[in-house]
């Protein structure tokens, strides 16, 4: 697998910084509901005198040499258009992704901030209130915790588990699978929660057996992606099967196929399949058996090696 493990972030969330800084002096993405203000693929940061009012800041560390906070706006109208800045909108994060794929660093250094940003200020948005007494709990620790006053309780931000599979057969074709609450023609890999109690490992066998009653053999572990939708990182495998005889849950999964590389090229020129967006791990892990890139058109062609 061409795939670069273990490297550290680019961003040095300087986390011991958090409750120091003054976090209305700092340079700012703005984000909102899952979007981020961005322009021509671009993460935009805005500076202090430029920014709208907030309702939220959270210290997303250092990056390229400044401290960065993530931003909500009081108004949530606020870049649904543009902005008067420059051109920027707020942009949905899933939209942006493949953007961001295609610009090396800097584009990777994006990725995280906005990746942290949207993660973050969503669990600030979903849990205002104290999980123990009920009560409103405040930001603290430059937006890592919120305070519960009448418990004394701190709350961290959760990530949710999540194991997604790329599955061979013996004759080296891709399952694909279409899940029954995406949108028409979408196919990707196998993929579930964790649930407490199971490893990642043992996710994987059990998902992959009550989706599609398939048993897998050599599964390996390939790289993990922060998956801010809502609140998950995607934690990537392969495997093999011996059949390729499948079983669906119908509630769960409306179509599945094992497919070759030629197979692919055809069904997505044709509109059959559209395909998991570039910058997701499900395309890198699709495009990593296929060879190489795979358009999302007719002028695809197959890689070798």
């Amino acid at each position: 697998m061409r795939w670069a493990l273990g490297e550290p972030m680019l961003v040095d969330r300087a986390a011991l910084r958090r409750d120091q800084l003054d976090l209305g002096a700092l340079d700012a993405v703005v984000v909102c509901d899952g979007s981020v203000l961005a322009m021509d693929g671009r993460l935009t940061i805005l500076e202090v005198a430029q920014q709208p009012p907030a309702s939220l800041r959270v210290y997303l560390g250092v990056a390229a040499g400044r401290d960065l906070v993530a931003l909500v706006p009081e108004d949530s109208a606020f870049g649904t258009d543009t902005d008067g800045i420059g051109g920027e909108q707020m942009t949905p994060l899933r939209a942006l992704l493949g953007q961001l794929a295609t610009r090396g660093r800097d584009g990777a250094r994006d990725r995280e901030l906005a990746a942290t940003a949207v993660a973050v200020t969503t669990w600030h948005a979903n849990h205002p209130r104290c999980a123990v007494c009920g009560d409103p709990t405040e930001p603290t620790k430059g937006g890592w915790v919120r305070f519960c006053a009448r418990d004394n309780k701190e709350h961290y931000p959760r990530t949710d588990p999540a194991v997604i599979v790329a599955i061979t057969d013996p004759q080296d074709r891709l399952l694909l699978a279409h899940a029954s609450y995406w949108s028409p023609r979408r196919f990707s890999h196998l993929a579930g929660y964790v649930e407490p109690g199971e490893s990642l490992e043992q996710a994987v066998h059990r998902e992959v057996f009550e989706e599609a009653r398939l048993r897998l053999r050599g599964l390996t572990y390939v790289g993990s992606q922060p998956w801010p939708f809502p609140a998950s990182i995607m934690v990537g495998f392969t495997a093999t099967v011996e059949s390729d005889e499948f079983v669906l849950d119908d509630d769960e999964i409306g179509e599945a196929m094992f497919v070759s590389r030629e197979d692919i090229v055809a069904l997505v020129a044709d509109g059959t399949v559209v395909l998991a967006p570039h910058g997701s791990i499900a395309r890198r892990m699709l495009e990593d058996w296929y060879g190489g890139p795979l358009a999302d058109e007719a002028r695809a062609e197959h890689l070798d090696g």
